[in-house]
């Protein structure tokens, strides 16, 4: 088991790819918090999940675009395992409205929680990890962030593209002791895709080389390669998760 004891906190980890890298440190014998901002039972769910695998887990309430409330999370997440060996700043959302009827609250909403949320976390983890042998963040960027798909989410696609600036930034400040990565999803079988029109999903996936779309469990897996000693000589990079889109 890669991740035996480890501490792993993965915000936005109620649903989609959070859930799913969630279980999979799990089943590599980690401890897991499991962070939610508003379904506390969808949280509780993936705890249950993760404790029939024999790991330990909690589920712990927060925005992470409220500092205070990642002030909190971070504080709980150490009284109650005494440190934190690896963060995923999962957390993500998006809002699709066309570009000029977005308003300022949407685009200050989503930079927030996209993009802010993963500096706070991070801010506020470090100096419980720094210390701590093959310390590691990941941070989930967006095929968005280096090819816009559409002015409907110029908001989104901002943010993850901020994301993965913050990541290389942050690989340099944090080296040697925490490696600092991240992972850029094409189009996922998630909850947050669920609502698209039919013959949208199509022509996308249509333009996907392998013709599906991934599975949230196929992006825990690179998750959880680049936060173990696999990876152990790389930090500041971004992979592309995409199954081959054009």
């Amino acid at each position: 088991m890669k991740f035996k004891d480890k501490i792993i906190l993965v915000t936005g980890s109620s649903r989609g790819i959070g859930r799913a890298t969630a279980i999979a440190f799990a089943q590599e014998g980690a401890n897991v918090v499991v962070n939610y901002v508003k379904n506390k039972p969808a949280g509780d769910k993936v705890v249950a999940e993760i404790k029939k695998l024999g790991a330990d887990a909690i589920a712990i309430q927060a925005d992470v675009a409220n500092e205070n409330e990642v002030q909190r999370m971070i504080n709980e997440t150490v009284k109650h395992f005494g440190g934190i060996d690896v963060l995923v700043n999962n957390a993500g959302i998006v809002f699709d409205v066309p570009i000029f009827e977005k308003t300022v609250e949407q685009w200050e909403r989503t930079l927030k929680v996209n993009l802010i949320g993963a500096f706070l976390c991070t801010k506020y983890a470090v100096p419980h990890m720094k210390n701590r042998k093959g310390a590691s963040i990941l941070n989930i960027s967006s095929t968005n962030g280096i090819d816009s798909l559409s002015p409907e989410s110029a908001d989104y696609d901002t943010s993850k593209a901020g994301v993965m600036s913050l990541t290389k930034n942050l690989s340099q400040s944090l080296a040697p002791n925490i490696r600092v990565n991240s992972i850029a999803p094409g189009w996922i079988d998630t909850e947050i895709n669920k609502d698209l029109p039919k013959d949208f999903i199509k022509s996308e996936t249509d333009k996907i080389a392998l013709r599906r779309w991934g599975q949230p469990e196929e992006v825990a897996k690179a998750v959880l390669f680049l936060c173990s000693e696999d990876a152990s000589f790389i930090t500041g990079s971004t992979l592309v998760i995409d199954g081959g889109y054009e």
